[in-house]
């Protein structure tokens, strides 16, 4: 079973309009709600793929039910810890610009951590936990290495996507999957990364410590992937890109779906390249037909 974990979840409020002034009235064209998360969106592309998943993270409120419900309606299980709090509501404008107000996380207090460790250790050998998404300043990033070694220990393989202190914090807990984008890659090494060159450099130096699967992401450069000694180089799909959000999070989702399948990396990363570029040329997430419509037209080449 793969368990995702959202520590901030949202409500993804995103508006559609042609023009947007500050200190007006505008008026939207369309907009729509979501459950918002890097963790959450991991599941419900899973969903999409045929993939079960159960969501894990923290909620709240009237804002938390409607994740609950919404995700449940989709078919994905969820254990998610009540935080006593509403969770947050993320506004992202559409315009000739794109500009997002996001909510401030909840503050998760040492008795809810000790609840997901406790649900974590109830994980089976051969599980996956994926951590996902922003993680809050509320807790020390000693608690997400604790996450991490418990896994190590239960032989449940960890697959980590976040950014900031804790993901370099996390390198030595060698997990299964990484999947930093271009400057979340060169922050874990106080550098600038202008080119895929560079790119490769680092992620090559990530799976010398240990790392199982290296992809960086690189928006409409494609996505590199080191897994071992081997590495490729993805060129996308063409197609006009629509709306980025969650196309990282499907990339992550459409690996983990094929490499359930065949534990082919290679295959699984075009799968990934193409559930993400499937994301980013529509409104909402990814389908599984989408997916398998451009999985021919991503282009590998082995470095």
């Amino acid at each position: 079973m793969i368990y995702t974990c959202t520590i901030t979840p949202s409500i993804d409020y995103t508006t559609y309009l042609p023009d947007f002034e500050t200190g007006t009235l505008n008026r939207t064209s369309e907009v729509y709600f979501y459950p918002g998360g890097k963790g959450i969106n991991v599941s419900r592309v899973l969903q999409r793929l045929n993939v079960q998943s159960t969501a894990l993270g923290f909620t709240g409120g009237f804002t938390g039910n409607f994740i609950t419900d919404f995700l449940q309606r989709e078919g994905i299980k969820t254990d998610f810890i009540d935080t006593n709090e509403i969770t947050r509501i993320n506004v992202k404008i559409k315009s000739g610009e794109e500009t997002e107000l996001n909510g401030p996380g909840p503050n998760i207090a040492p008795k809810q951590q000790a609840v997901l460790l406790e649900k974590i250790n109830a994980l089976r050998e051969g599980d996956w936990f994926v951590l996902a998404g922003s993680l809050p300043d509320s807790i020390p990033n000693s608690f997400y290495y604790q996450i991490a070694e418990n896994c190590s220990k239960q032989g449940i393989r960890f697959v980590l996507d976040t950014s900031g202190p804790a993901l370099t914090d996390l390198i030595p807990t060698k997990p299964f999957l990484i999947k930093p984008n271009q400057a979340e890659l060169g922050q874990i090494f106080d550098t600038e990364i202008t080119g895929k060159k560079e790119a490769l450099h680092y992620a090559s130096r990530l799976a010398d410590y240990g790392i199982q699967h290296v992809i960086v992401s690189m928006g409409k450069d494609g996505a590199l992937l080191v897994s071992g000694n081997k590495k490729w180089d993805a060129a996308p799909p063409k197609g006009k890109a629509v709306n980025t959000v969650g196309a990282g999070d499907s990339l992550v989702s459409g690996f983990l779906a094929s490499y359930l399948r065949n534990q082919n990396p290679e295959e699984a990363f075009r799968y990934g390249v193409a559930s993400g570029s499937a994301t980013a040329f529509q409104t909402d997430l990814c389908n599984k037909k989408d997916v398998e419509a451009l999985v021919s037209e991503v282009r590998l080449n082995q470095l």
